[in-house]
């Protein structure tokens, strides 16, 4: 097959490269010597930046996945079919890394099978792994035309569109159920966590921050693949999520909110210690902020400032999921836990992985269609949109 301008080096594909070299380095230091040597995990602090970053975030991430289809195909609203295929390689993507990360992760990666056969069906674990492997799996199949329209496969091609509302049904099933389940993990331990971050609706919670992130991660990646390929970017459809995304923001606070006033732990993030801290970094910067923002109509329609609204939504996620699986949980052993390098550098590697493959995928299969291509704009005409955005942006 041809492939042009592959192996053409520019400066982030030799980051890139870089990364995952040093990834790969240290997943054959963690298999070698294995988790103690390679890790700062302890046996009284077993769930690092691993669990933390590659799963909680990356499944997460991913949710634009199972939004955008049930939008499209479900609710038959024809619109958003442009942004349809680039948010499945998203999260198609996102789960094959979130699968590596946990195969790193595990104590005996080779035993991951046994979920298959060895059936317990009382562990939340046991449903995450089957809703995992069975959405990926569904990621995979409603990203196939793409593959089969490029080698020209007309019989699959057939079958797979016959079969493509089941699919999505599917697909929103299984995702829901697991983005819950993931919060559910955590209510086996109510004593070891911070009250800031422990409750009894974090299922709940799980669940209506990942439609916020999955849509802002789909406004993120439709704003890097414009620069990156030349393409017009759909900003009518993307502005239209953003109103979503004020929704949601706003449901998610309000819930999270109540419920620290309702389990008396909203005084937690008056105190002055780390952990009030990052919560309020966590609610203020990844929550507050980008709905004030996104909630001006200017700060929509411009690239720019939708673009870095979108990237404080993401990382208000990041930082949530994080502080749950992480920030919450150092207080019972009275340790805080500092990742090792060989940990960086395995979720760095699959991060750039990622990217890679999104590039290597959108440049040669037909994800976008057939666009007329722009040149991107120059970084200082879109700081000058943001600052533009800013100043119009409503004050409380």
């Amino acid at each position: 097959m041809n492939f042009p301008g592959l192996f053409k080096v520019t400066f982030w594909k030799a980051v890139a490269v870089a990364l995952m070299t040093a990834g790969a380095i240290a997943a054959v230091w963690r298999f070698s010597t294995g988790l103690g040597p390679s890790t700062n995990l302890v046996d009284t602090f077993p769930w690092g930046i691993w669990i933390g970053f590659d799963i909680l975030v990356g499944v997460g991430l991913a949710a634009g996945g199972f939004t955008i289809a049930a939008t499209v195909y479900l609710f038959n609203i024809e619109r958003f079919r442009p942004i349809l295929r680039p948010t499945i390689l998203t999260a198609f993507l996102g789960y094959l890394l979130v699968i590596a990360g946990l195969m790193v992760d595990l104590g005996r990666p080779w035993a991951i099978w046994h979920a298959l056969i060895y059936w317990n069906p009382h562990s939340v674990m046991f449903e995450v792994a089957w809703c995992v492997m069975l959405y990926t799996t569904v990621l995979a199949l409603e990203f196939s035309p793409v593959v089969f329209e490029r080698f020209n496969l007309e019989r699959p091609l057939k079958i797979i569109k016959a079969i493509t509302i089941p699919l999505v049904v599917l697909g929103v099933i299984l995702s829901t159920l697991h983005q819950s389940s993931l919060g559910s993990l955590f209510l086996i331990i109510p004593s070891r966590m911070h009250p800031l971050w422990y409750s009894e609706i974090i299922p709940f919670l799980f669940i209506i921050s990942c439609v916020a992130a999955g849509l802002a991660m789909t406004v993120f990646e439709s704003f890097l693949s414009s620069r990156a390929f030349g393409r017009e970017i759909e900003m009518p459809l993307l502005s239209e999520l953003a109103r979503v995304i004020v929704v949601v923001l706003a449901l998610y606070f309000t819930v999270r909110v109540q419920d620290l006033i309702t389990r008396d732990a909203l005084k937690f993030a008056f105190e002055i210690n780390y952990q009030s801290i990052l919560f309020a970094g966590e609610l203020v910067l990844g929550v507050i902020v980008p709905f004030f923002l996104l909630l001006s109509k200017k700060i929509r329609e411009n690239k720019a400032g939708l673009f870095y609204s979108s990237v404080l939504v993401i990382l208000g996620f990041i930082a949530h999921r994080i502080n749950t699986a992480i920030t919450s949980m150092e207080q019972y052993p009275n340790r805080m836990y500092i990742p090792s390098w060989q940990e960086l550098a395995v979720t760095a590697g699959l991060v750039a992985f990622g990217f890679v493959a999104f590039g290597f995928v959108a440049k040669y299969f037909n994800v976008f269609g057939h666009e007329v291509h722009h040149e991107p704009k120059p970084v200082k005409e879109e700081v000058a949109e943001v600052a533009e955005g800013l100043a119009v942006a409503p004050t409380k």
